[in-house]
């Protein structure tokens, strides 16, 4: 029996109204208790709104959000010598998606008041401008890495640790 996990590629089908695999993957993403239905028509009027409020284009001012929260490295705790460091690493490609689709909806899951779709507009219209909570918090992580680059010598650590053999 192998040591390591089996790894499934996942396929998701795109959505009916822009055709975008993204959307599907951020629609699931806002989905609470299995209802997608409802988190569809939160997606939707919010993209409904972004058209009003900026008339452009709602899925490149969609995408445009998604790139700037998208965070280039983060760091990662590894126990060296009775010690813990945070080394900085890049980020897979998967896993800068995730992460900025989960910090869109944290932070317009926190802002006060209105409605989910009117807060998620307006969250999406700030993180295409670069501002917002979502950008911060891509802003914090980035600076973590850098105070933390002393370190960075150590990412040898955890590739030599997991493929020696006991």
């Amino acid at each position: 029996m192998p040591r390591k996990s089996i790894i499934i590629k996942r396929s998701w089908k795109p959505d009916p109204v822009y055709n975008s695999v993204a959307i599907t993957r951020f629609v699931n993403n806002i989905m609470v208790d299995g209802k997608k239905e409802k988190a569809q028509k939160i997606f939707y009027k919010a993209m409904e709104l972004i058209k009003e409020k900026t008339s452009q284009n709602p899925l490149k001012v969609f995408q445009t959000a998604i790139k700037n929260v998208a965070p280039v490295v983060e760091v990662w705790p590894r126990r060296i010598g009775g010690a813990t460091f945070l080394i900085p690493r890049q980020v897979r490609v998967n896993r800068r998606f995730f992460k900025a689709v989960k910090w869109i909806i944290e932070a317009a899951r926190n802002r006060k008041g209105r409605t989910m779709y009117e807060k998620l507009a307006e969250e999406i219209i700030a993180a295409s401008n670069q501002e917002g909570e979502a950008i911060k918090r891509k802003n914090e992580t980035h600076k973590s890495a850098e105070a933390n680059k002393a370190f960075a010598h150590f990412g040898w650590w955890s590739k030599k640790k997991s493929n020696s053999k006991i």
